[in-house]
């Protein structure tokens, strides 16, 4: 049997780290952080516990790798959902409808994602992270912003102040005003993006107009 070729291995190399990022999130959001072991996850994966270790330093980066993949996902999906939209404002209400969603249906996995970054470790450099800002980046320039690359850090620090505010424990924020909020910061139609239900708080169905960032 001649030897695989060095793109075969590649791809089987990117396969079992898909699979390890799948199964981080599915175990710790079922079980949360501490009852997930990194043994647990090679178990879902189908993957020697070894591998895992390989592809990954630890537990924190793991999961931080497996929540960001997970981000860019959601919010790819959601800017190619049909009809996609051509350039402009829906592009933006629909990523910050796809990072807000995860945050209300998945809190265990969101709310570890967001305590491991505020942990000593900080925010982790790793392919999944740099998917994310791309797809992050390629939002904020069709929205139309004039800086792209400056307007990107201030749309990600909102948004994380957005998820932390809706998964503060004992005194979570409604979904639908931090949503009408970030709404407003960027000029955008409450109806765009997938609204919440119960339409906007106050009532009205329009944010007021904001400075372009």
């Amino acid at each position: 049997m001649s030897p695989r070729s060095a793109s075969v291995n590649e791809e089987l190399r990117r396969r079992s780290r898909e699979r390890i990022l799948r199964a981080t999130v599915e175990l710790v959001g079922e079980r949360g952080y501490e009852a997930t072991t990194l043994g647990d996850i090679a178990d879902r994966a189908g993957s020697a516990r070894g591998l895992v270790s390989y592809y990954f330093p630890g537990k924190r980066q793991l999961l931080q790798s497996a929540v960001h993949r997970l981000m860019h996902l959601t919010i790819r999906a959601a800017l190619e959902r049909e009809p996609q939209p051509a350039e402009g404002p829906e592009v933006l209400a629909r990523a910050v409808d796809a990072v807000l969603g995860l945050a209300h249906e998945r809190p265990v996995l969101m709310r570890t994602h967001m305590a491991g970054i505020l942990q000593a470790e900080g925010f982790v450099q790793c392919p999944e992270q740099r998917q994310l800002a791309e797809v992050l980046k390629g939002a904020v320039r069709r929205y139309g912003a004039e800086d792209p690359e400056s307007a990107y850090p201030l749309l990600r620090a909102l948004l994380m102040g957005a998820v932390f505010a809706l998964l503060l424990p004992g005194a979570p924020m409604p979904l639908a005003r931090l949503r009408a909020e970030l709404f407003q910061r960027y000029g955008l139609e409450w109806e765009m993006g997938v609204p919440p239900d119960g339409g906007p708080p106050g009532g009205t169905g329009t944010a007021r107009a904001a400075a372009t960032p």
